[in-house]
């Protein structure tokens, strides 16, 4: 044991292998400076990019009287060919200025402009889309903002669909979508922090957030978590979201995504952190709550007694679309003393040439509908509703007719589908669905009894679910009255005056006590040009 716990003689270094040491670490270090020599410099960037056709190289000489050989770099279809035109290429040939210092504070005119001298840095900003500027005889080079190509243009939201409300949504496009939130909330506390995430892609990723609003416990383990992501590639916001989400194992989402600004901007006055992803229109929002994903921006927008009334039917329809199958399945095998017996008898005529049990009939009927969801998903457009709706009445009648299955089944499956879809949130409906077989299973093996065991069971998981440390239940569990108004309820904008407690900061107050509120003498309004003939009531 002895032997483990001997001290290691440190190895003296002589004077020359350590100079020999000291000069292979310098020019390992000079190694990535850009070099003296243009020629060299043009040479290194075809060698790295693989002499690709669309990395275009100008050159050109600069300086009136003493001609200066000059390049700039940048790559086709992600600049604006127009902005290197007018205010790189004809500014630099009239210009008479032939060092980087002045080139970055006289000639050179776009806003934008950053001196690198590295390579690493070079690439980054070349693959970024921005103009590499070089001179001949100079270890730095310039990095010109003047990016472009073709992007989609803001359309409406597709799968978001409002009927009073904005009408644009998130592009592909960084800048556009936090362009478009900014126009929404014009206050300078809200920060943006940008950083590359993918060690082959270098995708764009930025957080937003409102300084004083949101709480900075979590913006610390937003920003831990996005620098902790150490992967080769990021191509959509679904990559961030699975690898910084508290929990893996649950069907349940955990962080939210939308491709609405309006959303974003009023979670974001809430204390929540958006997440932005360059190169897709969802928008990810932390942390998330269950009855988050039952609101929909209609609900701010419409009466607090409609949007009440429309929560409380998503919520009853979520529910339908967990359980309908499985008590289906339970009443029909475990209990038939619950129906009443006119319907039992018309439902045991019906399944009377079944020769499947309720389970195994129900277990049909949601893979085939699944199957025509999935297909009806991944066709082309023009076509695929047609198919799902045409396969299942086709599928659905014909089934009925063969004797696979009861037309009770088909009524309850079809209901299952239709309550599935009205839920707001996709991601929502997805765990519906796959919790759904769970059920079932419980209710065609123990009857009520295991389906009120699987919904105490999912209870249990849902109140122990966490999101940025966020309880998932909140505010419903724990229960914090002053929030307890933006549920399953809304009540009046008037009446919200506080923001969700433990989301964001101490500072919950959004609304003060006051508010306008009309006379109380019910007088009608006079004409001031009348004479007087106007009656009161």
């Amino acid at each position: 044991m002895s032997s483990l716990f001997k001290r290691v003689k440190r190895k003296s270094i002589k004077p020359k292998k350590l100079m020999a040491t000291i000069e292979e670490s310098m020019e390992v270090e000079n190694d990535d400076i850009i070099y003296h020599s243009q020629e060299e410099n043009i040479k290194k960037i075809k060698e790295t990019t693989g002499n690709s056709t669309d990395v275009v190289i100008r050159y050109l000489k600069i300086g009136k009287e003493e001609k200066v050989d000059a390049a700039i770099v940048y790559i086709a279809g992600i600049v604006d060919s127009q902005s290197i035109n007018e205010f790189i290429l004809e500014t630099l040939m009239a210009s008479e200025e032939t060092t980087i210092d002045m080139l970055e504070e006289k000639v050179v005119s776009i806003g934008k402009v950053n001196r690198i001298h590295e390579w690493k840095k070079l690439f980054l900003s070349l693959m970024a889309g921005e103009t590499i500027l070089l001179v001949n005889e100079q270890h730095e080079c310039l990095t010109i903002e003047a990016k472009g190509g073709e992007t989609r243009q803001i359309q409406e939201p597709s799968t978001q669909m409002s009927i009073r409300g904005p009408r644009d949504s998130f592009t592909e496009t960084l800048e556009t979508n936090i362009a478009l939130v900014r126009r929404i909330v014009k206050n300078p506390n809200l920060w943006v922090e940008s950083m590359k995430i993918g060690r082959q892609t270098k995708t764009d990723v930025a957080f937003m957030y409102i300084e004083g609003i949101a709480n900075d416990k979590v913006v610390k383990e937003v920003r831990k978590r996005l620098k902790k992501i150490d992967i080769d590639s990021i191509l959509e916001s679904g990559y961030v979201e699975q690898l910084i989400e508290d929990e893996t194992m649950t069907t349940f989402p955990t962080i939210y995504h939308t491709e609405r600004p309006d959303m974003v901007a009023g979670n974001l006055l809430e204390g929540r952190i958006a997440i932005f992803v360059d190169g897709t229109p969802f928008v990810l929002l932390a942390p998330a709550v269950f009855i988050q994903f039952f609101q929909a921006a209609d609900d701010y927008y419409a009466r607090f007694d409609i949007a009440t009334a429309i929560r409380f039917l998503r919520v009853l329809t979520f529910f339908i679309s967990l359980v309908a199958p499985a008590v289906y399945i339970a009443a029909t095998t475990f209990h038939q003393e619950m129906i009443p017996t006119q319907l039992l008898v018309a439902i045991a005529a019906q399944r009377e040439a079944v020769p499947f049990p309720a389970f195994v009939e129900a277990l049909i009927m949601e893979i085939a509908f699944e199957i025509l969801r999935e297909a009806g998903i991944r066709m082309p457009k023009a076509i695929g509703s047609a198919i799902s709706i045409v396969g299942a009445l086709v599928i659905g009648q014909a089934a009925v007719q063969a004797g696979i299955v009861s037309p009770a089944m088909v009524i309850i499956v079809a209901i299952t589908a239709i309550a599935s879809f009205s839920t707001p949130s996709f991601a929502i409906a997805v765990s519906a669905r796959l919790i759904r077989f769970l059920f079932m299973i419980l209710a065609a093996t123990f009857g009520f009894y295991g389906l009120i065991l699987g919904i105490i069971m999912m209870i249990v998981h849902l109140c122990d679910l966490r999101s940025f440390g966020v309880p998932y239940m909140t505010p419903l569990a724990p229960f914090i009255p002053e929030n307890a108004g933006d549920t399953v309820i809304r009540l009046p904008w008037w009446a919200l005056r506080k923001r969700p407690k433990l989301i964001g900061s101490d500072d919950i107050t959004r609304e003060s006590t006051t508010r306008p509120v009309p006379p109380r003498g019910k007088r009608m309004v006079k004409n001031s040009d009348s004479k007087g003939d106007t009656n009161e009531s």
